[in-house]
């Protein structure tokens, strides 16, 4: 019953302050990119500290000396809702790849419009949609941009995997960026779907850069692919 009040109280300080500091980044849209930047990031790193006061989600990053100075690609596990918000402040700003209905969600999704220029793509558009991806994503790179990328495309359970989208990959590859694979175990206390929030240490590692250009996107995805899930059953118990 004290971890469901736990995860109760975190929960609705999660929707409340995401609304409040939504409607401040919108408030704040005549700001530099930099000042509303930061904002997220206090609010990110706030959400961290509250999941560790409330719930014992400890998080700590692994492998920081791997991330490059040029603007690069981020390939992130997807099992959990912490590494959404988790990952912000952990990594220089990023511009998400988002399905197109998260923007049109009203405060939060306006709020992310504004502070991370994402790229929105309708993911039932195929090849346009990594064409979208390619295209726009040159460009956040080359304005000084990460571009954050969730192979898989949705929260998967802990222990499972799908099949990688080709389009971070393919990105990294015509822009001439590196790809760095993020693995994670959030999924081993805070799954899909589950309001009950498991205490202990959420290890992100971060790995090694990978080249892109060496090989085509094909190649590159099964790369890092194969990283990010030995990575996995390394740290995460679900694939004991």
């Amino acid at each position: 019953m004290i971890r469901w009040l736990r995860s109760a109280v975190f929960v609705a300080l999660g929707f409340t302050s995401a609304v409040g500091v939504s409607v401040v980044l919108i408030l704040l849209f005549w700001a530099p990119r930099t000042w509303r930047h930061r904002v997220l990031v206090a609010f990110c790193s706030m959400l961290l500290r509250a999941g560790d006061l409330l719930c014992g989600l400890k998080v700590v990053v692994e492998g920081r000396e791997n991330l490059p100075d040029a603007p690069s690609v981020l390939m992130i596990k997807h099992t959990s809702a912490l590494e959404t918000y988790g990952h912000v402040p952990m990594f220089p700003r990023t511009s998400w790849v988002v399905k197109r209905e998260l923007i049109w969600t009203p405060f939060v999704g306006w709020a992310i419009a504004l502070v991370l220029s994402p790229i929105a793509i309708n993911r039932g558009n195929g090849h346009s949609a990594v064409r979208q991806v390619i295209e726009q994503g040159k460009e956040r790179l080359a304005s000084g941009n990460w571009v954050t990328v969730f192979p898989e495309g949705t929260r998967v359970q802990p222990g499972e995997t799908r099949k990688y989208g080709i389009s971070g990959a393919a990105l990294a590859h015509a822009a001439g960026a590196p790809i760095v694979p993020v693995a994670h175990n959030a999924g081993d206390f805070w799954r899909r779907r589950e309001f009950v929030k498991r205490p202990g240490t959420v290890r992100f590692v971060i790995g090694p850069p990978i080249d892109a250009s060496t090989q085509p996107p094909k190649e590159t995805n099964q790369i890092v692919q194969d990283w990010i899930e030995n990575k996995m059953r390394e740290i995460s118990s679900a694939y004991d």
